[in-house]
Formats: C-alpha cells, sequence, structure tokens
C-alpha cells in the first residue's frame, strides 16, 4: 500500500458506508486531426438508443503513435464528458484498476477510486490505454462492468460499484507483439473493433503543422516525405516519430545559431538518432 494526502484527489463519496477518494480528469490541449470517419464510427459505439440500450465498448487498434489515445480524447471532449486516462501495463493489478487502499498521515486506512471507477462514478470517459498489455486476472475484474451488468465489485473495499449512465469507456491496443492475448470473455465484450492506420499525406502535414505550428514549412515537408516513403514500405514509423525528429532537428538548428546548421543534414542526424541508420533508406 502507498501512503497520500488526502488533499491530492479532488473530492470524496460515500458508497455502501465506505468513503472513496476521486481522482481528478485529464486535461490535454488534444485535437483530432485525422481520418473524420474513425471518429464517427468511435462516437457511435457510444450511443444510447432507446431505454433498453446500453453503450458499447469500443476497441482502437493500431500501431503504436498513429493517434489512438487523442482520437479517444477528442471523442469524449465532442460529447462534453470528461476523460479519465488509466495507462495499463503488464503490472496493473485488479486493484489498481478499480479501488486501492492507501495508509494516511494518522496511520488509517482509506481507499482512493481508480481512473477507471471514478469515470464510472461521475459519469464521465475512461481510456483504458495499452489495455491489452493487462494479464487476464486483470481483465476478469472488469467482465461485468463491460456487458449489461455494468458494474465492477471491489474485494479491497467490501464493495459493488455501478457504473453511472452516463459512463462510456474505450479500450486502446497497439498492434504490436509485446502484449497479452485477449481473453474470448472479453474480446466479446470489446466490440466494435476500429483500426487505425497511417494518415494520408494532407493529414500527416495538418497533425505535424498542428503539434508543431512554430516550425518552418520545409522541416515539416521534409519529415512529412520521409514519413510517406517510409509507409509506402510497410515501415512501423508513426507521425509520434515524426514529430520528435522535427522537434529535434529544430531544436539542434536553434542551438548552432546559423553556425553550420545546414537543415538537411540536421533533419537527417535527427532521424538516425530517432529511428537508426535503417531509416536512412526512406531520405532522398
Amino acid at each position: 500500500m502507498g501512503h497520500a494526502s488526502p488533499n491530492e484527489h479532488e473530492s470524496r463519496v460515500n458508497i455502501q458506508g465506505v468513503e472513496i477518494a476521486l481522482g481528478f480528469p485529464d486535461e490535454f490541449a488534444f485535437q483530432w486531426i485525422g481520418q473524420r470517419d474513425v471518429m464517427e464510427q468511435l462516437l457511435a459505439s457510444w450511443l444510447v438508443i432507446d431505454d433498453l440500450d446500453i453503450p458499447l465498448n469500443p476497441r482502437l487498434i493500431g500501431k503504436p503513435g498513429v493517434g489512438k489515445t487523442t482520437l479517444a480524447y477528442a471523442a469524449a471532449k465532442k460529447i462534453n464528458r470528461p476523460v479519465y486516462i488509466f495507462q495499463c501495463t503488464m503490472d496493473t493489478r485488479p486493484e489498481d484498476l478499480l479501488i486501492t487502499p492507501v495508509v494516511d498521515k494518522g496511520g488509517g486506512i482509506r481507499y482512493v477510486a481508480s481512473a477507471l471507477v471514478t469515470a464510472m462514478i461521475r459519469g464521465g470517459v475512461c481510456i483504458l490505454d495499452e489495455a491489452n498489455r493487462m494479464s487476464e486476472k486483470s481483465w476478469a475484474s472488469l467482465a461485468p462492468l463491460l456487458d449489461t451488468r455494468r458494474y465492477i465489485e471491489s474485494i479491497v473495499a467490501g464493495l459493488k460499484v455501478s457504473a453511472h449512465p452516463d459512463f462510456r469507456i474505450c479500450v486502446t491496443m497497439n498492434d504490436d507483439a509485446s502484449t497479452f492475448e485477449i481473453p474470448e470473455y472479453i474480446h466479446s465484450r470489446l466490440q466494435p473493433q476500429i483500426f487505425l492506420d497511417f494518415p494520408e499525406e494532407e493529414e500527416e502535414k495538418r497533425i505535424l503543422r498542428e503539434n508543431l505550428p512554430f516550425l518552418d514549412t520545409n522541416i515539416l515537408d521534409y519529415v512529412v516525405n520521409f514519413l510517406q516513403r517510409a509507409h509506402a514500405a510497410n515501415e512501423n514509423y508513426t507521425i509520434r516519430d515524426g514529430i520528435n525528429i522535427a522537434r529535434y532537428a529544430a531544436k539542434r538548428l536553434k542551438s548552432l545559431n546559423g553556425n553550420g546548421g545546414n537543415t538537411a543534414n540536421l533533419l537527417q542526424q535527427a532521424i538516425v538518432m530517432t529511428l537508426g541508420d535503417e531509416a536512412l533508406a526512406y531520405v532522398i
């Protein structure tokens, strides 16, 4: 159990006689510049169209860095919900996902809700980020939340917590090898599957400009051309890589103050330092 101050949390609620501390929502300046159809697919999955209907639990799948979390965050803001992001890892335990006992300064035990449970209580959106890094034991604790029951049971706190009607969840999953297999009973609960691909050239330019509005257009164009050639060769280089390349090259140019700062050379150096020598195959 960890140690924490009561002031770290936004508020407390009483559920079945147990006081639970709730966390803060995440606030970022994320905007979705990418494909409009995936945004529409995600928003449709959260709709409730009848009193007997419930929202779906969509799964966003794609390579690391293609904007899955940004899409989910932007979609939640579009429907005016607070957003709570839970970063999943191989070490995530059921109590991490739900309610954790914490020792306060007075030596007593208090209970702290995770981002997920805070979203459930507040009627917000929870993004389970990189969720296929979790083990089956953690997934099992979410089974009743992801079907028509829409509740969780915390063994630690001895509570059953029902989700607010406005609660929505979105799961992001990287399409790579460093993940666990999702149990079939969970797989069937995480639908629909929404796939994100690399952006087209014009979209990629807009994303770079949105993230790096202070950079020279020549740098952004160079990076977009590099990324598009890499995409055509099925390399897993992402817009996140491109942002890092452009940002570092610009910092190098600035630090040199025009003394020996050839932009193309510095961009190539930034590509190598970000992605390795093999990435030079996609530089003209």
